[in-house]
């Protein structure tokens, strides 16, 4: 019996993890899957959301880690994660996505001699100011099996010496979990709730601190919402980090303005998801939405300056415009408008990479 062990340190973790759990459960007679939670984010209220609501499997093991600085949450997660692997002993440690539990555990099992496969390797966004982009290239160094969700993963992992055997482009894991509560997602009241009509608002979603935390930036963002507020209600779920910087940067008399702009608390997966699937637009600094909105065919504007997701620029429906006031709009108008780019959805992004990454971990892992 060979022993898995999925890391799952922020809440987005669950949703790559949940497809592998899922196509692992036929071959429960040769895998022991175990999930741990390293507790880098945990919300309370949202555990029913993934847990009930997502039938996702309860983790196995908590860690409990917590916040901190990237170097104190980095080396609380490698001293418990140690023992884990002590206790437990398992033949492959998986790792996802690019948060500061993935890195931690795949140095914590390298060191251990236990080998590391990464779901969703190869991503760069050349920019090594995103803490992010230090987690996936040091993971990428000392995984065994690297699963690749687009082609300038393969091309990034090759320029960057990793030997062919290891590389292995399945599609995104991600994008199964899309496909799989797509229709359970339908059900959502979320646009009743808002007062909403399909395709007939803009989705808002900005969380990283080189847009939330700069005055000047998060004053460049409200320009972008004031040129296009005739055109387009507006749905923001705002974390509170970023309420806080409207407030503490004197803008929230500017942001009540605008009369068609809904702020609102963070909200659940599949009411998020119902939110996505009806919007006419979606502007977003997070890399995983721009990989979600190609797949649901939505226009989506990326206010970043690069993106380590370029097919979703090359292929689907996303518009990378950094942070140009004009661009943004010009792009956002478009959409409105309905004279969006068309896009298209990548190669294996079929909803089925979980039974790839499945079968070949199995085969190459058998005993």
């Amino acid at each position: 019996m060979l022993t898995f062990i999925s890391v799952v340190g922020a809440r987005p973790n669950f949703m790559k993890v949940a497809p592998l759990h899922r196509a692992l459960l036929p071959h429960a007679d040769r895998v022991q899957h175990l999930i741990c939670h390293t507790g880098q984010h945990y919300d309370e209220k949202m555990s029913k959301v993934f847990f009930e609501d997502l039938e996702l499997p309860q983790p196995d093991i908590y860690l409990g880690v917590g916040s901190g600085s990237h170097a104190e949450q980095t080396a609380r997660v490698m001293v418990e994660f140690e023992k884990v692997c002590l206790e437990h002993q398992p033949d492959l440690v998986i790792v996802v996505g690019d948060v500061n539990s993935t890195l931690a555990c795949s140095v914590t099992a390298a060191k251990l001699h236990i080998p590391v496969a990464h779901v969703e390797a190869g991503l760069r966004s050349f920019d090594r100011d995103m803490p992010e982009e230090i987690n996936r290239m040091v993971t990428d160094v000392i995984a065994d099996y690297l699963f690749v969700t687009e082609d300038a993963g393969m091309r990034n992992l090759r320029h960057e010496g990793v030997a062919e055997e290891k590389i292995f482009f399945v599609g995104h894991v991600m994008i199964d979990s899309l496909s799989y509560y797509r229709e359970k997602a339908a059900l959502s009241p979320a646009l009743a709730e808002f007062d909403l009509l399909p395709k007939a608002y803009t989705l808002v979603t900005l969380h990283r601190p080189s847009n939330v935390d700069v005055k000047e930036n998060l004053e460049k963002i409200l320009s972008i919402f004031e040129a296009i507020q005739e055109q387009t209600r507006f749905i923001f779920p705002v974390h509170p980090r970023t309420r806080n910087r409207i407030a503490e940067f004197g803008l929230q008399q500017r942001f009540d303005a605008i009369t068609s702009l809904t702020l609102c608390d963070p909200i659940g997966y599949l009411d998020f998801l119902k939110l996505m699937d009806n919007a006419a637009l979606i502007l977003t600094d997070s890399g995983g939405i721009q990989e979600e909105s190609t797949w649901l065919q939505v226009p989506c504007v990326t206010l970043r300056e690069s993106t380590e997701r370029p097919v979703t620029a090359e292929v689907g429906t996303n518009e990378v415009v950094g942070l140009s006031v004009p661009l943004a709009v010009e792009k956002s108008r478009a959409a409105l408008n309905g004279s969006a780019k068309r896009g298209n959805i990548p190669e294996l992004w079929d909803g089925k990479a979980a039974e790839r990454i499945v079968k070949i971990l199995l085969e190459k892992l058998s005993k």
